[in-house]
Order: structure tokens, then C-alpha cells, then sequence
């Protein structure tokens, strides 16, 4: 059973190595942003509650992710492994996994730290566009569309979302600095922690990170 956290601040490419992963590796990626989006788009009581914290580049609270996380980890295509992208960010949430996971009889083998310059995340985040119609990612300088400001699929008018502004970056950032860093210490006592250097060419990153695991 392959359990796998990917760690790194925001803009590291957490999301793009565990889709990467999840077709090399046949388990599921489990990214609590995304369904944390998915919540704020619909209009859940959830995604009420969310909003507020990651328009302000904030973390939301631990009793929301961690049931989102619990629930996801008992689904059938977790029986031979995952990938946690975006959980655990605080110590108290690594430790409700911990206990998590005994309870499923699940076990964390890998703990990979993807670490990125601070500029380039920079660059990174503050380039990303997305498609208001079908949720198609861009990025101005690494991904640009066809045509400026439309989707190459749908047509339909690319936005900067907030979580993605200079401001709000800097925030996020901020928070990951201040509470999400002493995870890697957390996870260096347990022996599982690794380190990825995620600058470069993607491909090459995802390279580093399956000799890893093999």
C-alpha cells in the first residue's frame, strides 16, 4: 500500500507531479483544494464557510478538511494507495491523519517536500488563468492560449482568480512559512520524509520523484 503526501507552498507543482503520479502508479490523487473549490462553486454550506478563509489566501479550519480527507480515504480506489496533495498543512492536521489512517488500516510510506525558489513560485501563481466556462488552466507565460484572454477550448473569458493575485499570494505564502514549514519536521523524525527539488522542466522533476519511490 502506497501512501504518499506531497508537501511544498503553494505554486511548487504539487498538482501537476500527482497527476503525473496517479497514471504512473494507478491510485488516486486527493487534493482537498480542489474539493474545497468544487464546495465554493456550488454554493455549499461547506463552501460558504471555505470561502472566506482562501479568498483571503487564509488556511480553512481543520474540522472541515479533515472530514473531507476522512471520507475521502475510505472510498474502494484508495485500497492500494494515494496521494495527499494539500494535507496535512498544519502540524495538528499530520497528527489527526496519523490517527486517521490507523483507523483504515492505512499506512503513510512516502513524504515528499518539493522545495521551489520564492521568485519563481511567484511568477508561477501570479500567471495562472482559468477558463469561467469549463475550468481550463493557463498560465501567461508557460501555458498561454491562443488568444489573449480566451479559452482555447470553450471561448470563454479567462480570469485571474483571487486566490491567485500578488496579495493574496503573499499571504499564502506567509501562512505556509509560518505554520505549514514545522511539517518538515514533523516528518523528518518519522524517517519518510524526502526532498524533491521541483525547479526545471517537469518532466525531470517527475523523474527525481519516481526513483524515489522505486
Amino acid at each position: 500500500m502506497m501512501g504518499i503526501i506531497l508537501l511544498g507552498p503553494p505554486g511548487a507543482g504539487k498538482g501537476t507531479q500527482a497527476k503525473k503520479l496517479t497514471q504512473a502508479f494507478a491510485i488516486p490523487q486527493i487534493s482537498t483544494g480542489d474539493m474545497l473549490r468544487a464546495a465554493v462553486k456550488n454554493g455549499t454550506a461547506l463552501g460558504t464557510q471555505a470561502k472566506a478563509f482562501m479568498d483571503a489566501g487564509g488556511l480553512v479550519p481543520d474540522e472541515v478538511v479533515i472530514g473531507i480527507v476522512k471520507e475521502r480515504l475510505a472510498e474502494p480506489d484508495c485500497g492500494k494507495g494515494f496521494i495527499l496533495d494539500g494535507f496535512p498543512r498544519t502540524i495538528p492536521q499530520a497528527e489527526a491523519l496519523d490517527r486517521v489512517t490507523k483507523e483504515l488500516g492505512k499506512e503513510i510510506r512516502f513524504v515528499l517536500s518539493l522545495e521551489v525558489d520564492q521568485n519563481d513560485l511567484m511568477e508561477r501563481l501570479c500567471g495562472r488563468r482559468t477558463c469561467t466556462g469549463c475550468g481550463a488552466m493557463y498560465h501567461v507565460k508557460f501555458n498561454p492560449p491562443k488568444a489573449v484572454g480566451k479559452c482555447d477550448k470553450c471561448g470563454t473569458a479567462l480570469i485571474q482568480r483571487d486566490d491567485d493575485k500578488e496579495e493574496t499570494i503573499k499571504n499564502r505564502l506567509a501562512n505556509y512559512n509560518k505554520a505549514t514549514a514545522p511539517l518538515l519536521d514533523y516528518y523528518r523524525n518519522t524517517g519518510k520524509i524526502r526532498s524533491v527539488m521541483a525547479s526545471g522542466e517537469i518532466d525531470a522533476i517527475y523523474a527525481g520523484i519516481v526513483k524515489i519511490l522505486r
